[in-house]
């Protein structure tokens, strides 16, 4: 067993596509049509092939309270690992992203969180 797909419930697929490509760097793996819902995965540039992530309506009635109250709590949806978490820091805030974690040390983990524009709050992390 493995982990090929997770998601992240956005707000809005195009904005979403945006930020996830030209902001955090992934690329597009998958955009199918539907007829009514869309199929939109995004990948590591570095693992084309490797786990995708599914950029997912949050349309169900409960995804929204869910994600606001994770928001209001300073939650993570999920975490991605970087290679080193200061430069990215940096590097992203140059882009404009917002944080609302700057880099922090936890141990053997550097985290450091993002506003992704699309109602979540996105950790990175480097080990």
């Amino acid at each position: 067993m493995r982990i090929q797909l997770a998601s992240v419930f956005v707000d809005d697929l195009d904005k979403a596509l945006r930020f996830y490509t030209e902001m955090l760097g992934f690329v597009k793996k998958t955009d199918l049509d539907l007829g009514g819902a869309r199929w939109l995965t995004v990948v590591s540039p570095e693992e084309p092939n490797g786990t995708e992530l599914l950029l997912e309506p949050d349309t169900h009635p409960a995804v929204r309270p869910y994600k606001e109250a994770l928001v209001k709590d300073g939650i993570p949806a999920t975490s991605f690992a970087v290679e080193n978490a200061h430069a990215e820091f940096k590097r992203l805030r140059e882009l404009g992203v917002q944080f609302t974690q700057e880099p922090v040390e936890m141990g053997p983990f550097t985290t450091a969180v993002l506003d992704d524009t699309c109602g979540n709050l996105i950790q990175i992390h480097q080990q």
